[in-house]
């Protein structure tokens, strides 16, 4: 019988295994086999288990959706249209202050309807707007707190990996999560723009008072350069570039969220349309090669978690350790939103430490059953975890997003403690929305209840 001791035990050794540095695909394996076998005492039953595990999950249809998106921002990403919407969002906004602050997050929020992926934004963003903001004298921190900060549009702005890997886990529908994510994704975006604003109106000597030299156009093709002075390059080739890309995340989105495509269809026709308009814009065959290698490399380790952290789901279902855990929050008499909240206190913790699907892989099997238990709705649920888990990426020591801005800024001088203090803000304004949503909830239900 498999009981508390048990119970303890594997989650004593997932813990070991993850703070020793143990891959977490390889920890999360490791634990469910051991759990198995507590239960059972028979290493052909592990086996056959881990066998029929793996096959089920990996030929489920809905697991091409993460590369196929993926395919679909890095083909936009390497052909140039991440520095045209930050060149035409920067001269639309001329008329605000800290209008290049205020381009860097339109342009995030935008691109975040392209990639899903908030590394790739606040790669290719540290190399598109951080130099131009630099040329026109914006005190160094603020510039990358603004990167780094609204480089986490993109995992809460649909198509979002977080949603993807949080979809398969919990059975929910992948494309009412991708439209629960859209107003509060706008709210964030508009709440980073709006401190951008206050923060140079209030004290301008953070955006400079010198204008520029104007920079030469990048070759075409190239995905992380500075961008031509807003007011020098045509605006009907901005125009006709950003429309193209628009009008492929509104055919993509739009036929999932109408029914007329499954999220993986729609995700195919998103990277074959990527593909269509990287070509158009001069993509070579050596960048579209590169692309799929990269897309490869980082789904394949992507897929190889998913398939133990459905392994790792099952094992606490059949120990009864997600009931046990569920019957003991429950018993504490804190009430829904102490649990809710004692949930955040974990999922900011872990942000410190491990990366965010990591996160999603060891909690979301335990808190999921548990928040409907409490009563919450597991869409409004999903979203608040996910924008909790989002904090964790800005959040010292790990802040991954920190780190990727670290890596791909062009001046070597910079510091850690620097961006994690200009990105500050932008963790707070993640708190305020998630306590908007736990006050109400239909920010995030609304869209999905049409």
């Amino acid at each position: 019988m498999f009981g508390h001791g048990e119970m303890i035990t594997i989650v004593v050794v997932l813990l070991a295994l993850v703070f020793a540095g143990v891959h977490i695909a390889i920890a999360l394996g490791v634990t469910a086999a051991i759990g198995i076998y507590l239960m059972l005492g028979d290493m052909e039953v592990v086996r056959t288990f881990v066998a029929n595990t793996a096959y089920e999950a990996l030929r489920d249809y809905v697991f091409a959706v993460i590369p196929l998106f993926m395919l679909m921002g890095d083909f936009l990403a390497k052909c140039g249209a991440a520095t045209d919407l930050y060149t035409l969002a920067n001269r639309m906004s001329r008329w605000l202050p800290a209008r290049l602050a205020v381009a860097t997050i339109i342009a995030n929020a935008i691109f975040a309807f392209v990639t899903g992926v908030s590394i790739a934004a606040a790669a290719a963003f540290s190399r598109i707007a951080y130099p131009e903001m630099r040329r026109y004298g914006y005190d160094r921190q603020f510039a990358l707190g603004c990167i780094a900060g609204s480089a986490c549009l993109g995992m809460l702005i649909p198509p979002s990996v977080l949603m993807i890997v949080w979809g398969v886990l919990t059975e929910l529908s992948i494309g009412k999560l991708f439209l629960a994510g859209v107003l509060p994704g706008l709210s964030l975006a508009f709440g980073f723009c709006a401190y951008v604003v206050i923060a140079a109106m209030s004290k301008p000597s953070l955006i400079g008072s010198g204008i520029g030299q104007p920079m030469k156009a990048a070759p075409l093709g190239a995905a992380v350069t500075v961008p031509l002075d807003p007011d020098e390059q045509p605006i009907g080739e901005l125009l006709f570039s950003t429309s193209l890309v628009l009008a492929l995340i509104a055919g993509v989105l739009g036929s999932i969220w109408f029914g007329i495509c499954t999220p993986t269809e729609g995700a195919g026709v998103g990277a074959v349309g990527a593909l269509v308009l990287a070509l158009i814009k001069g993509i070579t065959w050596r960048e579209i090669w590169q692309v799929v290698l990269n897309v490869g490399r980082t789904s394949g380790p992507l897929l190889l978690l998913l398939f133990c952290a459905q392994l790792y789901s099952r094992v606490l279902s059949m120990t009864g350790f997600t009931e046990t855990a569920k019957t003991f929050l429950l018993g504490t008499g804190m009430g829904p939103i102490g649990i809710l909240l004692v949930m955040l206190a974990i999922w900011f913790v872990l942000g410190c430490l491990i990366d965010s699907i990591s996160i999603i892989l060891l909690t979301v099997p335990i808190f999921a059953p548990i928040a409907m238990a409490l009563g919450f709705d597991p869409i409004a649920f999903a979203i608040i975890g996910i924008l909790a888990i989002e904090a964790g990426l800005l959040t010292p020591p790990f802040g991954i997003l920190v780190f990727t801005v670290k890596a791909a800024v062009p001046e070597p001088n910079v510091q850690l403690a620097e961006i994690f203090r200009g990105s500050a803000p932008y963790w707070i304004i993640l708190l305020l929305v998630i306590a908007i949503i736990i006050v109400f909830p239909p920010i995030a239900t609304f869209l999905p209840g049409l």
